[in-house]
């Protein structure tokens, strides 16, 4: 079993969430007592926030290269960053170490394909929606993408920072995504990227009959199949 290396905290809310997945996918792939191989680095997301806001991503991509660097001393056999919207600076955190990353884009664009979906509303960080670095890599892929309109952005990307990171879950909030999916679905989305950690917490497939893709349960899984694959 190949060792996963973990770079969390943005939030832990959606980190806890990675590591249960993780080893839960392990344990139904081995059964009895197995559980994943795995090393987690865990940054204060306050100061990747605060980065976030003054947009300064050069600083975040120091935080996380030395973090990967970290990871791979430990003898992690690849690396997995447990956020959508730090993707951002995967070239980065790649060029910091040698043993390769699980993308979470690319994760979720081999799951859309092996679904037969080509086009997708996607929910996340304004970052994430608006910036070219996630919906470039789908489109790159074959995946159209859909974001909401701007008042609906702003209220997705608040509830992720002042209430999911938090763990606070609310039912006017999950009502309000559940509006905008309904909303993205009525553009002709085949359904809708969860493209932030935190998002599964809120909303789930049973919430709605729009075809939800969860980031991290994708990224979980295929990292389960990374690790347990023959060499």
């Amino acid at each position: 079993m190949r060792t996963i290396g973990l770079i969390g905290g943005m939030s832990w809310e959606s980190t806890q969430t990675y590591y249960r997945l993780i080893n839960q996918g392990v344990k139904a792939q081995l059964g009895g007592l197995h559980s994943a191989r795995l090393v987690l680095y865990s940054v204060d997301f306050a100061e990747i926030e605060a980065l976030q806001r003054r947009g300064d991503w050069a600083a975040t991509a120091q935080i996380l290269g030395a973090a990967a660097r970290s990871l791979e001393a430990a003898g992690a056999d690849f690396l997995m960053l447990c956020t959508n919207t730090m993707h951002k600076v995967a070239p980065q955190i790649e060029q910091a170490a040698t043993i390769p990353l699980l993308h979470i884009a690319d994760a979720t664009a081999r799951e859309l394909h092996r679904q037969g979906v080509s086009r997708v509303g996607l929910l996340g960080t304004r970052f994430t929606m608006e910036q070219a670095f996630y919906r470039e890599r789908l489109e790159a892929q074959g995946i159209q993408t859909l974001i909401p309109d701007d008042a609906q952005r702003e209220r997705v990307h608040d509830i992720i920072f002042e209430e999911l990171c938090c763990g606070e879950i609310r039912a006017d909030s999950k009502a309000a995504y559940l509006e905008i999916v309904a909303s993205l679905a009525g553009q002709r989305a085949q359904g809708v990227i969860l493209g932030c950690t935190e998002i599964g917490l809120l909303i789930q497939d049973d919430d709605t009959e729009v075809p939800l893709f969860d980031t991290t349960e994708i990224h979980a899984e295929q990292a389960v199949a990374a690790a347990l694959a023959s060499d």
